[in-house]
């Protein structure tokens, strides 16, 4: 199958019930998938005015009790942004779906990028934190978005799946999972009495329960600070924990969060660090310089926020040479290497950003090109 028809098979085994989206290459795919069999599962499938509006009904309906998710590229993320927010300040479980595209703005709409990266980081205004996984397959593009889910539920926070174009439109076999396969994660019901329920309100795991609107338990949701009630709190004190718990949850759950894949990497010189596309073109390239008799391994990122340092520290500190490929003008990945390797190291960055595909050719150039002064 497709990349895209993959995800939104992985939503469906996750249990997402409703999707509200607005049609946008390379994106379209889901939304077509998602219109036939989210209600044929006895879901909801909505087709919004934009993109503002498709986001704003996936926080009501997750506020409602649905696993929900919605997917779209570039300029409909871009849209998304505030009511992203909101989900942030809401701490509302959802999935939002990426499919990268070259810009800017409209840019090259049927081709392939990789420069979302800081902006599902930091597209938000004010100190706040989601999670982001990139799928660099099409079995992959099933598997993490049934983690996005699971982690969403899980952490109460938003989930964003950063596929790019080519994983998106790649067509391979899957092997679809079994009912049961999976381990699948429900977000957890406040219990006790429901006067007492305080909908933000955090338990020892730092993670709060959550009501779904129109059950027993009241639940506030607003985007302004507010406190445990929910209700609006503009005391220093509150915001202070406020902000910091909802980093905190994420910190501190930080190594279950965080996936990686390793090749090679046994006794490994030179080290690329790939994610999404770059992934077959990096596997590809290592294969062919050890065919050569250069030790090369590869480090796969499965998630990109937060950011893996460690184990890029941990690998990249045994190579002689860091190769990343990255499909934008300003190695926004490359950036984050160089903080965990730090001012030292030699990193070799491998940047296309024409809307056309990183090779392993160019990889092997930046493994072959010798060191120049001033790298």
């Amino acid at each position: 199958m497709q990349g895209n028809q993959a995800i939104a098979a992985g939503a469906l085994y996750a249990g997402a019930r409703f999707y509200a989206g607005y049609p946008i290459t390379p994106s379209s795919e889901i939304a077509e998938e998602c219109s036939h069999t989210m209600p044929a599962a006895g879901g909801v499938y909505i087709q919004m005015e934009d993109e503002i509006a498709s986001i704003a009904a996936v926080v009501g309906a997750s506020l409602a009790g649905a696993k929900a998710f919605t997917a779209t590229s570039g300029p409909g993320f871009s849209l998304m942004q505030e009511n992203l927010g909101l989900a942030v300040m809401g701490e509302v479980p959802c999935v939002i779906v990426n499919v990268q595209r070259s810009g800017p703005s409209t840019g090259l709409a049927t081709k392939p990028a990789q420069s979302d990266i800081m902006q599902v980081r930091w597209g938000r205004h004010g100190d706040q934190s989601v999670i982001a996984l990139c799928p660099g397959n099409v079995s992959e593009c099933f598997s993490l978005t049934v983690q996005a889910f699971n982690m969403a539920e899980r952490y109460r926070v938003p989930v964003v799946l950063m596929a790019d174009e080519l994983v998106g439109h790649t067509r391979e076999g899957v092997a679809i999972p079994l009912p049961g396969d999976l381990a699948l994660v429900q977000r957890k019901a406040p219990v006790g009495n429901p006067a007492c329920y305080q909908p933000f309100a955090p338990e020892e795991d730092g993670i709060a329960p959550l009501a779904a609107y129109g059950s027993e338990y009241v639940t506030h949701v607003t985007s302004s600070m507010h406190g445990p009630t929910g209700y609006s709190n503009n005391d220093p004190a509150n915001a202070e924990r406020r902000i910091r718990e909802m980093h905190e949850k994420i910190a501190r759950h930080r190594d279950q969060i965080v996936m990686t894949r390793a090749f090679d990497t046994d006794d490994h010189e030179v080290l690329i660090v790939v994610h999404g596309a770059t992934t077959g073109a990096g596997r590809a390239a290592a294969r062919e310089a050890r065919a050569q008799g250069i030790r090369v391994g590869v480090l796969q990122l499965q998630t990109i926020w937060p950011f893996p340092d460690r184990e890029v520290a941990e690998l990249g500190a045994q190579a002689a040479k860091v190769i990343v490929p990255e499909m934008n003008y300003d190695g926004q990945l490359a950036g984050e290497v160089r903080k965990a390797l730090g001012p030292a190291a030699d990193i070799r960055r491998v940047n296309r950003y024409n809307g056309t595909i990183i090779t392993p050719q160019d990889i092997l150039d930046a493994i072959n090109q010798p060191l120049s002064k001033g790298n």
